[in-house]
Order: structure tokens, then sequence, then C-alpha cells
């Protein structure tokens, strides 16, 4: 199993150097606002209709949406499409103090964003780690989250000390894990903040049975049927009263880039 997670991995950082022709300077500070605790966070926001924020996966950053057939369909969709480098990644801030993961604190950043742009709601939609955070803005956020999507996700991150989690950590940290040095060599390579990504990993939040069960919002959760590290997603969505599933052709890396799991999205929040 850990094969295919490091290859998925290497998958993104490739998808990471390819967005980088899309990054916006430093300087561009138009695109740019100060969360909760002040941290500096890099969004984009394009179109002027209801607006959707798309939520990043691991070891990638906002601008990996700008390629997937899902950015483009929104757009012509006419919502307005809002992504956003998460703390630790891209050019937002990448605090190293372990404290600045914990508490929610991307999922605040989420909160602190549409704060900022003045949205009165939103939809989300997060991928594989995305997804994580994303489900935290249907427990903390319910006011003004309409209706959300989890992708690439299963059952494992409901679990506060899930295995998986931990293992990265200590990858990350330093720590001989065999099975991820691959993953860790390559994020050296690629000269990515090792330390915040770690730390990214330590204050991962999770989102209970008991609080899915609470839930009320429409929620679409969708996957690759290949994806045989999380599964479609059918079990997730069961815990949900609102909870749908759906399932496309693809693995992990693979189904974000399918025009089907575009078009399941884009169908899902224009009814929603």
């Amino acid at each position: 199993m850990l094969h295919r997670i490091i290859l998925f991995l290497v998958c993104l950082l490739l998808q990471t150097f390819a967005a980088k022709a899309f990054q916006h300077t430093a300087t561009d500070s138009a695109t740019y606002f100060r969360s909760f605790d002040n941290t500096r966070i890099h969004y984009t926001s394009k179109g002027n209709g209801e607006p959707v924020i798309l939520v990043h996966g691991f070891i990638t950053n906002g601008n990996s949406w700008l390629a997937t057939p899902l950015y483009d369909s929104l757009l012509k969709h006419h919502f307005r499409v809002i992504t956003l480098d998460l703390r630790g990644n891209g050019t937002s801030d990448h605090p190293h103090d372990s404290l600045a993961y914990l508490d929610d604190a991307e999922a605040k950043d989420i909160m602190a964003l549409a704060t900022h742009l003045q949205l009165g709601a939103y939809r989300i939609v997060g991928y594989s780690r995305g997804a994580i955070i994303a489900a935290r803005l249907l427990v903390l956020d319910k006011q003004r989250v309409r209706c959300g999507v989890l992708g690439g996700v299963g059952t494992g991150f409901t679990d506060p000390a899930w295995p998986r989690r931990l293992q990265f950590y200590d990858a990350l940290s330093g720590k001989d894990v065999p099975e991820l040095a691959a993953m860790v060599k390559n994020v050296q390579a690629a000269g990515l903040d090792q330390r915040a990504l770690a730390l990214m990993q330590f204050g991962q939040p999770a989102t209970t049975a008991a609080e899915f069960a609470l839930v009320q919002q429409p929620v679409l959760v969708i996957g690759g049927d290949k994806d045989e590290d999380n599964d479609t997603g059918g079990s997730l969505a069961a815990l949900m009263p609102r909870g749908m599933h759906g399932t496309v052709a693809g693995n992990h890396t693979t189904t974000l880039r399918s025009p089907w799991f575009a078009e399941w999205i884009t169908d899902f929040l224009e009814k929603h």
C-alpha cells in the first residue's frame, strides 16, 4: 500500500513543478490576506458567480487546481472559483511552530478567507488531504457552507490516531521509515519545506463519525475506482445524513484530472 502512496506523492511533486508557471509573485499583495493569527495566506479568485473554495492536497498548493478539468468546468458554469495555498504550502507563510498547525488552524484560515472576501455563503471542495480540511468546514462553519465535496478519501482520517498520519509525521521528522524514504528524498530534492510538511501531519485534524452524523449539509464523497489506498468513499458518505457517493474511473492521482470527476462535482454544486 505504501508504495502506491509514494507514487502518488511523486506525481503531486511533478504537478507542483508544472504549476509554477501559474504562481503569483510574493509581492502581489492583492492576493494575500492576514489570517486569524497573522499568518499570511495566498489566494486566487476568478469569476463572479456563487463562490466555491477549492482545497488542495498534500505536497502541493492551490495552483494545482488550475490545470484540472474541474477548475475550467466551474468557471464555464459561472461559479466564482477561489483557491488558496494552505499554510506551509506555496507562497503562503510557512510557520515552523507546531502550535501553528493545531486546533483546526487550516480550517480557520479558510473561514478567515471567506470573511475577508465577505462571503455570506460558499461551497467547499477538497481533495485528498484537502478533503480532510474541508470536512472541518462542514462542522465549524455550518452557517456559511452550503454543501461540500470530499474527494479521494475514505474513513481512515476519522481516527485521531490514524497510523498513516503518524507514519508520515515520523518520516518527515527524520525518523527512519523505509517505506517512505523515497517520499522524503523527493521532498528534499524539490526544495520543499520538510519541517512545515511534518507539522501539517502533526496537527492534521480528525472529523469523527459522531461529528459526521451531525452534518446536515448535502455532501458528495467521490473517489476513483482504483484508489486502493482510500477506497471510493462509500463508507464515509454513509456516516452523514445527506451523504452521497460517486465513483469515477481512476486512481488517486488520475481521478483529479478526470472530466467525469469534474462533471459529477459541477452537477452536484449546481443542484445544491
